[in-house]
């Protein structure tokens, strides 16, 4: 199942923001939660507890459950690549992902949220399924009746964009439009995970 409880308890549990919004609550309290949250010493954690932790953060980052972690785990092994690497570029390249990566959406759940509601399309048809896997020439837009509802008015000015835009994505947010360029790779995917502990939890 999908976490959907409070967002920032999860970055305190991960020990990383892995939101935007929680950059500043994580600031304030850089401990995990709960009553003994500020007792707890992440240092003790053990090889084992240290690669789970490192596979949910990755799966709260991408905000999917434990059985697409398992499924894009699996794809990613079939693919020639290195598979932590491999799995990172699957991850980058749901909508969902794209939709945020490009600053159309403040966070991963709020690009969910526009997907399931019908305000996204790719190659001008919507399409209503963040798992939805982009393939590079595909461009990903804004209906054309949604543009003026609020998120998209401030998508529009840049508000949700990142300083330096993904390299993998040419992006028109005026048009509220962007195009995938290229399959991301793992060099250009800035997230707060070790993809290695990763493989090393699915490999035990």
């Amino acid at each position: 199942m999908r976490y959907t409880g409070p967002k920032v308890r999860l970055s305190r549990r991960a020990g990383v923001p892995l939101t935007r919004k929680a950059v500043r609550y994580f600031e304030d309290r850089p401990y995990p939660p709960g009553e003994h949250g500020r007792k707890t010493s992440r240092r003790n954690t053990g090889d084992y507890g240290l690669r789970l932790m490192e596979k949910q953060k990755l799966r709260w980052y991408y905000d999917i459950s434990e059985k697409q972690m398992r499924r894009y785990w699996e794809a990613a092994q079939r693919k020639p690549g290195r598979s932590g690497a491999e799995l990172v570029a699957l991850l980058e390249s749901r909508l969902a992902s794209l939709v945020l990566r490009a600053g159309f959406a403040p966070s991963i759940y709020a690009a969910r949220q526009y997907i399931t509601h019908g305000h996204i399309t790719v190659d001008g048809r919507k399409v209503d399924i963040p798992s939805y896997l982009v393939k590079p020439g595909q461009v990903i837009g804004v209906r054309p009746r949604s543009r003026g509802m609020q998120p998209f008015v401030a998508a529009a000015e840049g508000v949700h964009a990142d300083e330096v835009s993904a390299p993998y994505l040419a992006v028109d947010h005026g048009e509220l439009r962007f195009t995938l360029l290229s399959r991301p790779e793992r060099e250009q995917v800035r997230i707060p995970v070790d993809e290695r502990l990763v493989v090393e939890h699915y490999s035990r």
